[in-house]
């Protein structure tokens, strides 16, 4: 083992001397900047850590050189560091870079994800690296496969890195990787150095805390943002009201921003192959139909075109990124898969199509411009429609507020308390009926709380139950052992799809509905931006067979929990739009001029003492402009005047025909003593994943729970209301 050194004046001293030879002559860096400098100390120490930067603020770099250094000096032997990210394509991204590191010091990094070789993995499995690049889903995998020697490879683990840490914690992804986080910690033998990468958050505090897990109390942790605006460099850890956080001065905002309306995609193509020719493009847009339909437009219009998104094959997204990285003038279309830090070059410009659904994607976005010395970052927003237009407008008055979401885990995941007692029991084999918590730490919905998850696994045949100790039951078995258990380590229901070939290439994937539904003439699908005619469908294999085609095809997915929901933040900031506020940024003379007409067609529902009552044609709506989950809360709440609707509005809530101003403010006197749950549908249950090994009455509270919003329920609640008649009736 290296003796440590003593502590320098310089911290950038502190690093490996090998280390430091390299950043300076091999990367040519002068210097660090201030993240990997704050970084350095805490992570030495083995502290748990979040480290906040802009996208590009060099926080991969600031995680891995210290604890390289620390790899070195104390000798660490075997997988000792884990880099965990929420994209295969971003491990991908990383892992040159990262075995460009280890090789310094003579140490190696491998990746290890579902597209990787099985003779690949045998190699890592018989040579141990000393980073593995994973996801949580292939951790887990790890963990309960009968190939690989869990507790041998683990056994000198000692940090694991949690890239983009906020696209985990923010839903289900997040507790799993949690819970899998706390196995590993037993399964090492000792408590592991955690360190969270992140850009955009708004409670970074609560989200360290959430990060340690059971070790939370116990192990020192700070937050380390020296490049974000209103951060105060390195602190510890205290408790913050999510909900207040702000992020950046309340002053014009950074970046040049420009919010134009243009009606269509097809105006959309036309604005982008006319503009910034020359220049490389990046289109943000929110479902993958409109990157197909966007891709084809611009393609007829003689532009430079690439897709990405989820549904097209792998093989199909990597020429596209690829190429991109190398051409000039040109463009990329993509939904959310571009929005972390995959390197996909130089941009010159970022556009987006409507909105994108918060303030944090919206920075991530923003982030992937102005990264050359002597650019700014910019993007420009294209309006399809009037609701469009002003979830832009609303999302950048949120912005220029300084203001960002905060990440908050969804509420009581006993779902995923289920499978993850199914994986345990099948890693283990057996696990003591009252030792089972000890894995988790008791922590949260893995704890205690649990223990009616149990009983009702055991009761239902999922575990089996013999001699003080439980193991996998038939049902387990008959549901998810379909190839060595792997529906077991995938968090998401994901609806069925249909494999795309031409030939033997795979282009993609597409909905089966467009395979069914009856049309007149040749069935033509939309795939990677062409159009293509179904020659074969093999519906045992769910694979389509097809040839390319003159135009004409047509892209659809549907899935679960596709649905856009706008929270109460986004909601109020639209109302505020509407009431006569703009954001900050340029606004085209299109774009002003249909804000006006959106402010004059609202008039009647926004007010800026409170919420309205409007009446017309026996149509009543209360305008709470309080989003989707505040007026699914409300409408549960008010069964008396509020109409059952099976999906929510996020203006407004329905109201009954024969309700009263007097009738309405007695109830409402009630109603403030206590909220309701929203109720829950039976779609939205069967696509919870593993919801079908819990009671039906805890999966129902499971999604219910997290359907509503008490504290924005209640803020509309104290406010005035006012009825109005419109039409003159």
């Amino acid at each position: 083992m290296n003796a440590v050194p003593e502590p320098a004046e310089d911290v950038f001293d502190l690093l490996d001397p090998v280390l430091g030879h390299h950043i300076v002559n091999s990367l040519g860096w002068r210097s660090l900047r201030p993240l990997q400098e704050a970084a350095i100390g805490p992570l030495l120490d083995g502290e748990d850590a979040l480290l906040l930067a802009p996208t590009a603020g060099g926080k991969t770099e600031a995680a891995a050189f210290p604890l390289l250094t620390r790899m070195s000096w104390h000798g660490w032997k075997g997988t000792s560091v884990l880099y965990v990210c929420p994209l295969k394509a971003l491990l991908n991204n990383l892992h040159p870079r990262l075995a460009t590191y280890t090789e310094w010091l003579g140490r190696t990094a491998e990746l290890w994800h579902g597209d990787v070789t099985s003779p690949r993995r045998r190699r890592i499995l018989a040579q141990r690296p000393d980073v593995l690049l994973t996801t949580p889903e292939s951790l887990e995998s790890m963990l309960v496969s009968t190939d690989v020697d869990h507790r041998s490879f683990f056994s000198g683990l000692r940090a694991v890195v949690i890239d983009e840490v906020h696209a985990f914690a923010g839903d289900d992804r997040g507790w799993h990787l949690l819970a899998v986080l706390e196995r590993l910690t037993r399964v090492a033998g000792r408590p592991l150095q955690r360190v969270g990468l992140s850009a955009t958050i708004g409670n970074p505090e609560e989200l360290l805390a959430w990060l340690q897990g059971s070790g939370k109390g116990s192990r020192p942790a700070q937050v380390v943002a020296p490049d974000l605006p209103g951060k105060a460099g390195t602190r510890r850890t205290k408790k913050t009201a999510p909900e207040t956080r702000m992020v950046a001065p309340t002053a014009s905002p950074p970046g040049d921003v420009e919010l134009d309306y243009v009606g269509s995609v097809a105006n959309a193509a036309t604005v982008i192959a006319a503009l910034h020719r020359g220049e490389k493009r990046l289109v943000f847009c929110e479902s993958r139909r409109l990157v197909e339909e966007l891709g084809a437009q611009l393609r007829a219009k003689g532009a430079t075109t690439f897709l990405s998104h989820a549904s097209l094959s792998v093989d199909e997204r990597r020429r596209a990124e690829a190429a991109f990285a190398e051409e000039r003038d040109c463009v990329i279309v993509s939904t959310s898969t571009l929005e972390l830090g995959i390197d996909v070059g130089d941009l010159d410009r970022v556009i987006q199509l409507d909105a994108p659904p918060t303030v944090a994607s919206f920075l991530q976005r923003l982030g992937r411009t102005g990264r050359r010395p002597g650019t700014a970052r910019n993007c420009l927003f294209l309006a399809l429609g009037p609701e469009g237009l002003l979830s832009a407008a609303a999302l950048l008055l949120q912005w220029s507020r300084g203001w960002v979401e905060p990440v908050v885990a969804p509420p009581d995941p006993r779902h995923l308390a289920a499978q993850q007692l199914l994986a345990l029991c099948l890693q283990e084999n057996r696990v003591g009926e009252n030792l089972w918590r000890e894995w988790w730490g008791d922590i949260g919905p893995f704890g205690s709380g649990a223990e009616p998850v149990v009983r009702h696994l055991v009761e239902q045949g999922y575990l089996d139950r013999d001699g003080g100790f439980l193991f996998i039951g038939p049902e387990a078995e008959r549901r998810y052992g379909y190839r060595h258990f792997m529906n077991l380590t995938a968090v998401f229901t994901a609806p069925p799809e249909f494999t795309v070939l031409n030939g033997r290439t795979e282009i993609g994937r597409t909905d089966p509905d467009l395979l069914t539904e009856q049309i007149d003439g040749p069935r033509k699908l939309l795939l990677a931006g062409r159009s293509w005619l179904v020659t074969y469908i093999d519906w045992s294999r769910k694979r389509c067979f097809v040839e390319p085609a003159d135009g004409g095809g047509r892209a659809r997915w549907s899935g679960f929990g596709a649905e856009r929901v706008r929270s109460f933040a986004l909601a109020r900031a639209a109302r505020d739009v509407l009431l006569g506020e703009d954001p900050p940024v340029r606004l085209t003379q299109r774009a002003t001029a249909k804000l006006a007409e959106a402010r004059d067609e609202n008039l009647h529902t926004v007010h800026p003492g409170g919420t309205v009552v409007t009446r017309s044609d026996g149509d009543i709506r209360w305008w709470t402009w309080a989003g989707h989950r505040a007026n699914a809360t409300l409408a549960a709440s008010l069964p008396s005047v509020a109409v059952p609707h099976r999906r929510a509005n996020g203006e407004w809530v329905r109201v009954r025909d024969d309700v009263t101003a007097e009738g309405w403010h007695a109830v409402l006197a009630d109603i403030r003593m206590g909220l309701c749950l929203p109720d829950v549908d039976g779609h939205a249950v069967r696509g919870l994943k593993f919801g079908e090994a819990l009671p039906p009455r805890l999966a129902e509270a499971t999604l219910a729970v997290r359907g509503a919003d008490e504290e924005g329920a209640g803020k509309v609640l104290a406010e005035p209301v006012r009825f109005m008649t419109l039409g003159g009736i």
